[in-house]
């Protein structure tokens, strides 16, 4: 149960990042580029086939230009416990 639930939030986040990048444009390839994997790599993040690490999620907000809260309330709204944390690149 504890794992399905972390899959749905994990899910929305990746959902939140995939329209977040196809609002700026920005190809899967541009965001490979930028954190230096290969396109197929970032290409299973989205598809929640690689696991997504902290790391990444980093890279990924920074490149999309949004903090990580922002992130947190796009997929739990008015639930985040993030809500004053800020994160700036």
């Amino acid at each position: 149960m504890k794992s399905q639930l972390h899959r749905k939030q994990i899910d929305a986040i990746i959902v939140a990042v995939r329209r977040k990048r196809e609002q700026l444009n920005f190809s899967q390839e541009y965001m490979a580029a930028k954190m230096s994997i290969k396109q197929n790599a970032y290409s299973k993040i989205e598809l929640g086939n690689n696991k997504l690490t902290v790391e990444r999620l980093i890279s990924i907000c920074a490149l999309l230009e949004m903090d990580l809260s922002e992130l947190f309330e796009k997929t739990r709204p008015g639930v985040s416990r993030f809500s004053n944390l800020r994160l700036h690149f």
